[in-house]
């Protein structure tokens, strides 16, 4: 009993000085570097996710599918600033995690649990996309360099170029063949430019061209066909007439033209230079040279495929190295909500553990599960603390209850004894000690039958209805032998018997008066 009572007084109360919490030198300024750090990475990684995704649908519009290249980079470079940002904030983190790990802090290890799995949970999907994206990229390729594509470009570029081809044969054909009949009948023409008109006319018709025309070294017009008016001489190149001059038929061809044209020197008349044109579809000229431009292309992008290929690795590689630090630093901040109640209350616990029934856990208004064993273990502390010093006044009570019962017993002249349901000793007074012939710690604590087994028969007696029982006993302690008037009283409640009052006096004396008597 002296051992419990002096533990529950040793425990401190509420409002002691040892309860008084003194904030260290600073923490308040660490607590507000902390929150704007978590502030500043939450929009970090808003931002990178936001980059992220607008560097993808800028890609997605870039060449070769169209839109400008200049907004591509300026979003990689913006997504390389935030990878290194979010990079070092995260590896802060993890550092001051491994660090409160190896101090032994509570929590810690779940924490660390917690920041494994949400930056697994995070990994995983980030990896498999870029593969998948990766491949996919590949896979997409290897479709558009295919041996059947570059069959069909080359094919289409070869029908058009046959197409084109096949016009300027018979334009020089028959380029030739009026220059010819020209050469010949001119002579007979030069005085009469009315007949040399129509003759030049009759050839034009004769081979189905659309426009035929004489003219000399000076510019100057000699002859036209009724349908070469909209001919400007002006826009004939001077490499034209040079290539003329050494017998060459030049054929000149435009995507912005509607005609094929010829261009010779008309031989043995000096120089007198003969255009000869035949109209073409404009369509099939812009399809020659848009199909040449194409396969050009096709050839280049063929030529650089390894790069390309390596350039979408990285810019895949980036957005998703974006995105999946911004998946764990989520996961980070989330496992701090998780780990941080968690580990206060740890924490709190322990001390409750040590005997401090006055920690608490911070309490917030949120709903969730941890909010709500946050406040259960405040409700649980706080109704410990109570119970706490409802039995230390209780103890007290008791303790003066017993003082007081042992300063009356102490004023008794005869000998008692106190004792449980199991005849165990608990309370002796000193003339019950002094009649046993023992000391207080021998007694306390041991059945009666260890002390005085001469009380036995008495407990017998008692096992009927009766409550008291009067008897004399003779005990010898010491060589001496004494006679004992005692009296044995339970102590029942609901029937059942909790405990046992014994009290004897000597009346060794007072027989042996009544025997001299």
């Amino acid at each position: 009993m002296t051992t419990s009572r002096e533990s529950l007084r040793d425990v401190p109360r509420r409002g002691s000085l040892r309860h008084l919490r003194i904030v260290p030198p600073g923490l308040r300024s660490r607590l507000r570097q902390f929150d704007l750090e978590r502030r500043v990475a939450l929009a970090l990684a808003v931002v990178a996710v936001l980059a992220g995704f607008a560097t993808y649908l800028q890609i997605s519009s870039a060449p070769p599918f169209g839109g400008g290249i200049r907004w591509v980079v300026l979003l990689l470079n913006l997504d390389l600033i935030l990878l290194l940002l979010l990079g070092v904030l995260i590896a802060r983190r993890l550092v001051h995690l491994v660090l409160q790990r190896r101090r032994g802090r509570h929590g810690s290890r779940l924490h660390g649990r917690l920041v494994a799995l949400f930056g697994l949970v995070a990994i995983a999907p980030s990896i498999i996309v870029s593969i998948f994206s990766i491949t996919f990229l590949s896979s997409g390729l290897e479709a558009w360099f295919s041996e059947r594509i570059h069959t069909a470009l080359t094919n289409s570029l070869r029908v058009a170029r046959a197409y084109l081809e096949e016009h300027k044969a018979n334009i020089r054909a028959d380029a030739l063949a009026m220059a010819a009949d020209l050469s010949r009948e001119m002579p007979f023409y030069f005085d009469s430019p009315s007949r040399l008109e129509k003759l030049v006319e009759a050839q034009a018709a004769l081979r189905a061209l659309s426009e035929a025309v004489l003219f000399d070294a000076g510019g100057n017009v000699l002859a036209r066909s009724g349908l070469s008016f909209t001919f400007e001489l002006d826009r004939l190149p001077m490499e034209v007439l040079d290539k003329a001059d050494l017998g060459e038929v030049v054929v000149l061809t435009s995507d912005t033209d509607d005609r094929v044209r010829a261009v010779l020197r008309l031989e043995g008349l000096g120089k007198i230079y003969l255009v000869v044109g035949r109209f073409v579809d404009p369509e099939v000229l812009g399809f020659v040279e848009r199909t040449q431009e194409v396969v050009s292309e096709y050839e280049a992008m063929q030529r650089e495929r390894s790069d390309v290929q390596i350039a979408s690795a990285l810019i895949f590689g980036i957005i998703a190295l974006l995105l999946l630090l911004a998946a764990v630093w989520t996961g980070l901040n989330f496992a701090d909500r998780l780990a941080t109640p968690l580990s206060r209350l740890i924490a709190a616990a322990e001390r409750v553990r040590s005997g401090d029934l006055m920690a608490r856990v911070p309490e917030t208004d949120a709903d969730d599960e941890i909010a709500v064993l946050s406040r259960a273990f405040n409700r649980m502390t706080s109704q410990l603390s109570s119970q706490q010093r409802a039995l230390i006044e209780a103890n007290q009570q008791l303790d003066r209850r017993r003082r007081f019962t042992e300063a009356v017993l102490t004023g008794v002249s005869a000998g008692v004894l106190g004792l449980d349901s199991d005849r165990t000793i608990l309370l002796p007074n000193r003339q019950a000690l002094d009649f046993l012939a023992v000391t207080d710690g021998d007694l306390k604590g041991r059945r009666i039958e260890e002390v005085m087994p001469e009380a036995l028969p008495l407990f017998a007696r008692l096992d009927g209805q009766e409550t008291s029982v009067t008897a004399e006993l003779v005990l010898e302690r010491g060589g001496q032998q004494r006679t004992l008037l005692v009296r044995l009283a339970a102590q029942r409640e609901a029937g059942e018997t909790i405990g046992y009052v014994m009290t004897f006096d000597d009346i060794t004396e007072l027989l042996s008066a009544q025997r001299q008597a």
